[in-house]
């Protein structure tokens, strides 16, 4: 399993050794989220980064999940159709959303890495 990397949106990615990128979100999200109730996963095909894919909706708030880069959705966590509560129990494994195959496999590199996010979350608390 190679290293995380990071969104601002507080979206973490995870290139799969078939060159995949799985996509959840982090626990710092989950937690401020607070009981995940319902997850829409994505539609299967080709989104534009920034495109809303998914939806969560949390007994505080619902939030969309953006597509993180321009890439192909392959693959659904179907299982959270039934069991949202994974986000909220595995955020970094059981929970994930969605897997894709990015247009360019070089672009993971450009998103945040551990240090950098644990920075944003540090800003943001501290804000």
């Amino acid at each position: 399993m190679s290293e995380l990397r990071f969104t601002v949106d507080h979206e973490w990615l995870r290139t799969e050794a078939d060159g995949t990128v799985t996509v959840g979100i982090t626990a710092f999200a989950q937690q401020a989220l607070g009981d995940v109730v319902f997850v829409q996963v994505p539609e299967l095909g080709g989104f534009d980064a920034g495109t809303e894919v998914s939806v969560l909706e949390s007994v505080k708030a619902a939030s969309s999940i953006g597509m993180p880069l321009d890439g192909e959705v392959v693959e659904v966590n179907s299982a959270l159709d039934a069991n949202p509560e994974l986000v909220n129990e595995d955020p970094l494994g059981e929970g994930w959303f969605f897997r894709f195959q990015p247009a360019d496999a070089s672009a993971i590199s450009r998103l945040l890495d551990q240090a950098a996010y644990e920075r944003l979350i540090q800003d943001q608390t501290d804000a």
